[in-house]
């Protein structure tokens, strides 16, 4: 995210929130899925106000699975926005009967990555194939 500039940045992280709330992440849990769970609850309302999310390699890394999180749902249901969100806030029983969201919030980037795989074959078969 280094190349971006500020204005960019800021552009992204209002992205990210949004999708969040789309998805019906509270402020706290948005921080904890973020990788930012320790910093103060004004920090969510700083983020909104136009603070850049940090520029660090593990909370970039949860934005980019993410934004492919969004990706795949926008893929598996291209005429609704809507399912999007209750598939996130649905319990699945490859997440132990927890919902996805619950998934991200409760397992960190084990969580994301969980989430992704899920919706994202290639993106499994990648990491799993990558290790052979």
């Amino acid at each position: 995210m280094s190349e971006m500039s500020e204005d960019e940045r800021i552009q992204l992280t209002h992205g990210i929130l949004c999708m969040l709330d789309e998805w019906g992440i509270s402020g706290k849990n948005q921080l904890i899925v973020l990788g930012l769970g320790d910093a103060p609850a004004r920090e969510i309302r700083q983020l909104r106000e136009n603070r850049p999310l940090p520029d660090t390699p593990e909370v970039m890394q949860r934005v980019e699975h993410l934004i492919c999180i969004a990706d795949a749902l926008r893929t598996t249901y291209p005429f609704s926005k809507r399912m999007g969100k209750l598939w996130m806030n649905k319990p699945n029983r490859k997440f132990r009967q927890r919902t996805p969201a619950t998934t991200m919030v409760e397992d960190g980037i084990v969580g994301l990555i969980s989430v992704r795989s899920y919706l994202d074959c290639s993106y499994s078969w990648d990491i799993t194939t990558s290790g052979s």
